[in-house]
């Protein structure tokens, strides 16, 4: 990837600046793909209930995690109904202030909103039962990818899970100049994983999203 990222400074300032111009919708959120987001949901909510529960092995529905949140969209739907309190990290203010009221009376649920760029954030340490991290690993470089999945590793309790949930490239790794992220072939994610020092639990593709878009790839990590 290091030859696709020729500045590290400019790669993030120019992802915080291209974020500032978004609308605090859920179509901003999707880059205008806002009709996907049920089918979106329903897929990953499929995926996570396979893990949740009581008992040996099992992860508990205490505490989440949604990182590059944006608006809550995620924490609406899928964690705020499955847990009892969630997280919020982004890098965009304006994002977490619009949350507040896009995710109504449930907000009340909602212990913290940082304010922070996942190159910087640190978990607290065994906090989360689940880190949910979709459509947002792009705007790390490699290395502080891994770092940042180290440091989630952290911040699980016992049986919780890293979900990593993104965007494929059929082959090696694509710039978009646009939004300054990069794109990376599953075989790149998988290794940047297991640098962090994870294991991979189960990996899925998601269904019926529109023909055009990147495939997009759920991973469970711990």
């Amino acid at each position: 990837m290091v030859d696709v990222v020729e500045d590290e400074t400019t790669f993030y300032s120019k992802a915080e600046r291209y974020w500032q111009e978004v609308p605090p919708t859920v179509d901003g959120m999707l880059g205008g793909y806002g009709n996907i987001s049920n089918v979106d949901i329903s897929g990953s909510k499929k995926f996570l209930q396979k893990f949740l529960g009581e008992g040996k092995g099992k992860t508990g529905t205490g505490c989440a995690l949604d990182c590059g949140a944006g608006i809550g969209r995620i924490t609406k739907r899928l964690l705020l109904p499955l847990f009892r309190t969630v997280d919020l990290v982004d890098v965009t203010q304006e994002f977490l202030d619009k949350a507040k009221s896009y995710l109504g009376e449930e907000a009340k649920r909602v212990e913290n909103y940082f304010c922070c760029g996942l190159q910087d954030f640190k978990p607290e340490p065994s906090r989360y039962d689940i880190i949910w991290i979709q459509w947002v690993i792009g705007h790390l470089t490699d290395d502080h990818l891994v770092e940042f999945l180290r440091r989630c590793r952290g911040g699980l309790r016992q049986d919780g899970l890293i979900v990593v949930k993104d965007n494929v490239a059929y082959e090696g790794v694509v710039l978009d100049e646009v939004d300054s992220s990069v794109c990376r072939d599953l075989q790149l994610v998988r290794a940047l994983a297991r640098r962090a020092g994870l294991q991979i639990v189960c990996e899925e593709r998601q269904e019926n999203f529109p023909e055009e878009i990147y495939q997009v790839h759920t991973l469970a990590l711990r």
